[in-house]
């Protein structure tokens, strides 16, 4: 099967760590892959974002790279992206006109509204992914969300005309159907993780504390980091260490802030903000942490969960979105109410002084991610969907 997946803003090739670089970006590099490695063949559509970068990547996990040129050719916030979707969606009609792909899958609001303007005369299936809706975004950020004005709007198009929609988690799927969109196009797909990478076997990366707390991400609020700081007098002999964000942290306001929560709840000796981590060096990371914390307002979904089960590291984190679906309480970690940190500082007090009980969730982490999240298994699942909207579109086209 020939694949298209539209990636407007988050390319598989990009550095991960910095404002808009983040889960999407390894999802489409690792669901493509996967695919390939299904007999695919797969190209990926992302915006040309810097000069010189050529038209077409070929990569080492077989699939292809197009940048596409849409809007200036430098580093753009994603949220200033959509009056650039227009020559986005004409470099995708253009393209597809001499080799018309089987099924079109695209990540992001923009990318499905690029898409469908895409397919519209060729009558091409599209298979959606949001990874995050403008609602949820709305609810919790309010004034402080700086999505453009029709993204909640252009999102319910878009589930509108699109054939089929791979939901990332339970929480989504009831979020849609508020939306008014149809229960029986949407399918739960879930983000996956690279087991190979991610492995209890392997090297451990050195700590500086009897106990230490891993937290990765995005430097933004919503992420929580300032509530395991807050969190963390409760938790003594333990070291916090925060990877993500820019390479240099000097002149980033959100990584100044956490350091000044820091030196104001007196744990500023306690707390390690390392930036950006090269995804070849995460595991390590992972694996010398005693728990993993998630704790972020919202989530899509999380990635990095799955990321430490697989090392066989237990988890806690926030009772919100995806993370409910793949941390199971008492069982494979701790889920604790978003933005609490004297519940999060007891729950991981109480983890981290237990042992016998770290190893149990780890282990049973392990077990849960080789059952239902390994890329090779949501490959297969996404491959369900294509083969379901491309069988319609045959039917269609017969009738």
């Amino acid at each position: 099967m020939r694949i298209a997946m539209v990636s407007e803003h988050a390319s598989p090739l990009a550095a991960l760590g910095g404002a808009d670089a983040g889960g999407q970006n390894v999802h489409v590099a690792a669901l493509a892959a996967a695919m390939v490695g299904r007999g695919h063949e797969v190209a990926v559509y992302t915006r040309r974002d810097a000069r010189g970068l050529p038209r077409r990547v070929a990569t080492p996990d077989g699939y292809e790279v197009v940048h596409v040129s849409a809007g200036p050719a430098k580093q753009v916030p994603k949220d200033d992206l959509l009056p650039h979707m227009t020559d986005f969606s004409r470099f995708l009609l253009q393209d597809w006109h001499d080799q018309r792909p089987e099924v079109v899958h695209s990540h992001f609001w923009m990318s499905g509204l690029a898409s469908v303007l895409a397919v519209r005369r060729d009558g091409i299936p599209v298979v959606h992914t949001y990874h995050a809706l403008g609602t949820v975004k709305r609810r919790h950020q309010g004034s402080q969300d700086t999505s453009p004005a029709e993204r909640i709007a252009v999102e319910r198009l878009v589930g509108h005309e699109v054939s089929a929609i791979a939901a990332t988690c339970d929480d989504e799927v009831d979020e849609l159907i508020t939306m008014g969109l149809r229960r029986d196009k949407i399918t739960v797909v879930p983000c996956g993780v690279d087991t190979k990478l991610f492995a209890q076997i392997g090297p451990v990366a050195q700590r500086t504390a009897p106990h230490r707390i891993v937290s990765v991400g995005r430097l933004v609020p919503r992420k929580g980091f300032a509530d395991l700081i807050t969190a963390l007098p409760l938790i003594p002999d333990t070291e916090l260490v925060i990877a993500g964000g820019p390479p240099v942290l000097k002149s980033d306001p959100e990584a100044q802030r956490l350091l000044a929560c820091a030196e104001a709840h007196g744990v500023a000796d306690r707390v390690h903000l390392i930036g950006q981590v090269a995804r070849t060096d995460m595991p390590a990371l992972l694996r010398s942490a005693d728990v993993v914390a998630c704790v972020p307002w919202y989530e899509p979904f999380g990635i990095v969960p799955l990321e430490a089960m697989a090392c066989g590291v237990p988890v806690v984190a926030s009772a919100v979105g995806g993370l409910t679906d793949t941390v199971v309480h008492d069982v494979t970690g701790v889920l604790t109410p978003p933005r609490d940190p004297r519940a999060l500082g007891r729950a991981l007090r109480k983890l981290i002084a237990d042992s016998s009980r770290r190893e149990a969730y780890g282990m049973a982490g392990q077990d849960r991610v080789d059952a239902r999240y390994t890329w090779d298994e949501v490959a297969a699942r996404t491959e369900l969907v294509y083969q379901r909207v491309a069988a319609s579109d045959d039917l269609a086209v017969a009738r």
